[in-house]
């Protein structure tokens, strides 16, 4: 019986030590996915607050996302707003300046599928 139970047991101890844990940052972004957020936080002297602000003034609606990223070596802050029409409106705001750089209609996933099904 105890030999039953042994084998078995061994096996699992030495799967336990030659694989690699789930949670190791081998091959995983994500340590540097945080690195990359610190340096960009550090590059931008605008707030999400003031972006955010700045975004529902050029756009009226409410702000769903905002989200701070690298766009053409410039530190951007990219905010996702939702008009009264229920379009989604993507205001990209240059994170060191506050000034908009541009507007941009997104159009929803869903909208295009029912738009292709409707023809």
């Amino acid at each position: 019986m105890i030999k039953h139970v042994a084998v078995p047991a061994l096996m699992v101890a030495a799967l336990c030590f030659t694989s690699t844990p789930a949670w190791s940052d081998k091959g995983h972004k994500g340590k540097d996915e945080k690195c990359d957020a610190a340096e960009l936080v550090k590059d931008a002297k605008v707030t999400i607050d003031q972006a955010i602000k700045t975004a529902l003034d050029a756009v009226p609606g409410t702000a769903v996302e905002a989200e701070l990223e690298k766009k053409h070596d410039k530190t951007v802050w990219e905010v996702e707003i939702l008009g009264a029409d229920g379009k989604m409106t993507e205001v990209h705001i240059d994170a060191g300046t506050g000034t908009i750089i541009d507007k941009e209609a997104k159009q929803e996933k869903h909208e295009k599928k029912g738009k292709k099904e409707k023809h």
